[in-house]
């Protein structure tokens, strides 16, 4: 006999400029997801079957999360019980240590719980920042974490977005196609044709925003889905 499953929500943040993004790839390429590292260090946990991570919302290359969230479900040998949050939490962190990734908080939930499907809502921002007119102005530890697309003054815009789900690049491209308005490179009308014909395919290219400035900023959940049971600090 071995103890039964246990199901964790975890809230964790990365630094997604050396990753391929945040979902699991396969190991013989050169640069792989944030998931890959995760279940490495999960590993270490010595479960009874290997542990695999659910996560609930996608970023891609270069996409930085100050929270995300994924679930997972941990069967230890028989007689050891369930890890306690803080014990999961400071394990993970300890065999994450080499990497920008970070564990922030772990939940115990109800083994119909997922990551995915449960959240309610999905919150990202997009950093701009505005009045650098070469990309050697930008502050040294800000050149991976905005966009700088020129415009006077220096100063740092955000706009957030949120939503329960979110298209493909969705957020990059409603950035890019406002800067793109801004710069004249597009027209509003250009804006309206592009929402009417409803393909992807004919947004510009060159109105794409690229991927450092944006960030998950959250996953909102219902409470009632997380009070029942102990949080990490508790």
């Amino acid at each position: 006999m071995v103890s039964p499953k246990t199901r964790y929500l975890i809230f964790f943040q990365y630094f997604g400029s050396k990753y391929s993004g945040v979902m699991e790839t396969s190991t013989d390429q050169s640069v792989v997801g944030v998931q890959n590292y995760m279940e490495k260090a999960a590993q270490n946990l010595k479960p009874v079957i290997p542990i695999k991570f659910h996560i609930s919302s996608r970023t891609d290359a270069g996409v930085h999360a100050l929270c995300n969230s994924a679930h997972l479900d941990i069967q230890r040998a028989t007689g050891k019980p369930p890890f306690h949050e803080r014990e999961l939490i400071c394990s993970l962190n300890y065999h994450l240590k080499s990497e920008p990734i970070r564990i922030l908080s772990a939940y115990r939930v109800a083994s119909s719980f997922h990551a995915r499907f449960s959240a309610l809502s999905r919150t990202y921002v997009y950093r701009l920042l505005m009045g650098c007119t070469h990309h050697s102005e930008i502050p040294v530890f800000e050149r991976d974490l905005c966009w700088a697309p020129g415009g006077g003054g220096l100063e740092f815009w955000e706009m957030e977005f949120r939503s329960r789900s979110f298209l493909y690049r969705q957020v990059r491209r409603m950035v890019g196609a406002l800067v793109a308005v801004g710069q004249g490179k597009l027209t509003p009308r250009h804006i309206k044709e592009l929402l009417e014909i409803k393909d992807s395919r004919a947004f510009p290219p060159h109105a794409m925003a690229p991927p450092s400035g944006l960030f998950l900023k959250s996953v909102e959940y219902n409470e009632a889905d997380l009070e029942t049971m102990m949080t990490a600090g508790e």
